[in-house]
């Protein structure tokens, strides 16, 4: 049957492998159907392969990403096992946070862009990227010191108190009173400006203190030194050492028409072995300077004080001690005023009452 399109052939007897199969058309030696199904299982094979290849694109992982070694550390930020993205994620917001400043109850928030803090964070991630597993990397931001001193400048003027010393506040009777003295502070700028650019530099370290140092007063009641108290009424000068009486002295003091001063003084000119100047009074006019020597007015001891024309000296006019005989000075026996001499200071306070 030469126009027939399909050829059947049966197995002749048991066991035999051939099949009932379909004949078809030959093309070249195969039939037309066989070469189509070939085609399809290549096809079918192509695409099973880009598939294959394509699958890790298809579930999110084209390539696996390059993490950093384990133990590896970023200014002592542990990045170890992080990707790119995720070390600069954990580095940033370390080096933003704000370095709190503590002074007693006080303190104040340090902005780190306040003070022109800046980092490359990129830089410091791909050095940890290259190193190796342990490695530490260093990452120091740069920082404007100059800001950093003029806050800590400001801040000085807010906190720093200068010490007040112990100052004579009058008498008591005849004791010497006084005010309480007080310490000051100080703050150590170089020290403070220090601690606060190191701890902008550091991730690690969010909380300092303001470095100062206690200023102590240099007058206290304890130690306070030497007060003269002179009794014009009594014509006695009195000799403390703080508010503890240690002698006392004869002297004289101002006539009624020279009246001694009353009132609180101080000590401003020492003189040894003085000259005496013929002051611009009516009594002294036309008396010529007399030098150092035994009948010098001012013995051998002046101790000027802060009322004009006053002082405390000695005089070879030993017969007036004890009276009210002077023109305004307050006289002493020589060696009386040489021992005053010698415990008595400029600036020494010089009570003078009608007591």
């Amino acid at each position: 049957m030469s126009g027939e399109k399909y050829r059947l052939s049966f197995p002749t007897r048991r066991g035999d492998a051939a099949a009932v199969r379909p004949s078809f058309p030959v093309v070249g030696n195969r039939s037309k159907r066989e070469y189509d199904f070939v085609q399809v299982i290549r096809r079918l094979a192509l695409t099973v392969l880009v598939v294959a290849a394509l699958a890790p694109a298809l579930r999110g992982d084209a390539a696996r990403p390059v993490l950093v070694q384990p133990g590896v550390t970023v200014a002592g930020i542990p990045v170890g096992g992080m990707s790119n993205e995720q070390a600069q994620a954990a580095l940033g917001p370390a080096f933003a946070k704000p370095v709190r400043l503590v002074y007693g109850d006080r303190h104040w928030k340090l902005h780190p862009a306040r003070f022109g803090a800046r980092v490359t964070i990129a830089d410091g991630v791909l050095q940890a990227l290259e190193a190796q597993a342990g490695a530490a990397v260093p990452l120091v931001p740069a920082v404007n010191k100059q800001a950093v001193r003029r806050f800590v400048n400001a801040l000085d003027k807010r906190i720093s108190v200068p010490a007040v010393d112990a100052e004579l506040r009058g008498l008591k009777g005849l004791r010497p009173q006084f005010t309480k003295e007080t310490a000051g502070v100080s703050v150590l700028r170089e020290l403070t400006v220090r601690r606060i650019v190191r701890a902008l530099q550091s991730p690690h370290v969010r909380r300092i203190r303001v470095a100062v140092k206690p200023v102590a007063p240099a007058r206290t009641v304890a130690k306070f030194g030497p007060v003269i108290v002179i009794r014009h009424g009594v014509n006695q000068l009195r000799y403390y050492r703080a508010a503890r009486l240690l002698r006392t002295f004869g002297v004289a003091t101002g006539q009624s028409i020279y009246p001694t001063p009353t009132g609180t003084f101080s000590i401003v000119d020492m003189q040894l072995n003085p000259w005496w100047l013929p002051p611009d009074s009516a009594w002294a006019k036309g008396e010529k300077p007399i030098p150092p020597g035994p009948g010098n007015p001012l013995g051998t001891r002046w101790m000027g004080l802060s009322a004009p024309g006053v002082g405390i000296h000695g005089t070879p006019d030993e017969a007036s001690i004890g009276y009210s005989a002077s023109h305004g000075c307050i006289r002493m026996h020589i060696p009386d005023a040489e021992w005053l001499f010698h415990h008595v200071k400029l600036g020494t306070p010089v009570v003078i009452t009608d007591a």
